[in-house]
């Protein structure tokens, strides 16, 4: 879906205002600039004529009269280096899953409603595309990546009084305030060298490719230290001591992998070797089950 797409054909039916070439971002902001508004009384009528007819034109009319608030909301986050049109896009996205979410029987503003989708559609595009690196990953994260440039003055770094005030007011901790204005003072650069003479191509690119990095290692990875972590630690609670001992002994008490034997065992318990032997392989089954769920 384009920028331009919740334009409808028949503008001139609807009495919407829109002529020309649309395609110039400007002349989107100043046509959006001279739709005309709603009533509160308008707003109501075509809200429950969307609610209980699913009248799309209804809908129309709802998304229209409010794209300027989209260009307005999407100028106050032109900071973080997107394109302005493609902010707007993801605002209007916002936009008509709000109307389509309206409920007039509520007593609350499309607008006030509206405001809340819109940007939460904008931060979603922002995180995803601001850095290759993810910036923001928990919610107490986001808050921090939208508020950190609001709060800062200039370009200057933050003085650790301001930090201080900023963590406080946030609910974080210091050393996240720090984190993230040094992940957001970072300059980005390329990966890729700008020439092809073999002699200068020193970009990071040239450096960064390792094996160990492919996904699929990186995810096998994290799965094989889940397993020797939380997951063998899972398995084993489920054994009673007796078995937990022959296990460990067995099979963690040495790196190398060499164990206690089943005649020690067998010693230590006063039974045979054979019995040890069984408890280990029902120990075993037992531990494979629980170990199920981290594979």
């Amino acid at each position: 879906m384009t920028m331009m797409s919740v334009v409808p054909a028949s503008n001139s039916t609807l009495g919407l205002g829109f002529s020309g070439n649309l395609g110039n971002l400007d002349a989107y902001i100043s046509a959006v600039n001279r739709l005309p508004m709603l009533t509160h009384e308008e707003e109501i009528s075509l809200g429950k004529r969307l609610k209980d007819q699913n009248d799309l034109g209804a809908a129309e009319r709802l998304v229209m009269s409010h794209l300027r608030l989209v260009v307005s909301i999407a100028r106050g986050y032109l900071g973080y280096g997107l394109p302005h049109g493609d902010l707007i896009q993801e605002g209007n996205i916002g936009l008509m899953k709000a109307v389509k979410r309206f409920d007039p029987d509520q007593g609350v503003r499309l607008v006030s409603y509206a405001m809340h989708w819109i940007k939460a559609e904008m931060h979603e595009y922002i995180l995803k595309n601001w850095r290759l690196v993810k910036v923001a990953t928990t919610k107490a994260q986001r808050k921090l990546f939208f508020n950190l440039r609001s709060h800062k003055q200039g370009l200057d770094a933050m003085t650790p009084a301001q930090i201080d005030q900023l963590a406080k007011t946030l609910d974080v901790k210091r050393e996240e305030v720090i984190e993230m204005e040094t992940r957001l003072s970072g300059r980005d650069i390329a990966l890729e060298s700008p020439t092809d003479d073999e002699d200068d191509k020193f970009a990071p690119i040239a450096y960064l490719s390792s094996e160990a990095s492919e996904p699929t290692r990186v995810l096998e990875a994290e799965q094989v230290t889940r397993l020797q972590s939380e997951g063998l630690e899972e398995a084993l609670s489920k054994l009673d001591p007796r078995s937990r001992r022959i296990i460990e002994a067995r099979w963690l008490a040495n790196d190398d992998g060499s164990g206690a034997t089943l005649h020690t065992l067998a010693d230590e318990f006063g039974v045979s070797a054979e019995r040890i032997r069984q408890i280990e392989a029902a120990a075993l089954k037992k531990m494979k089950s629980a170990l199920a769920a981290y594979i």
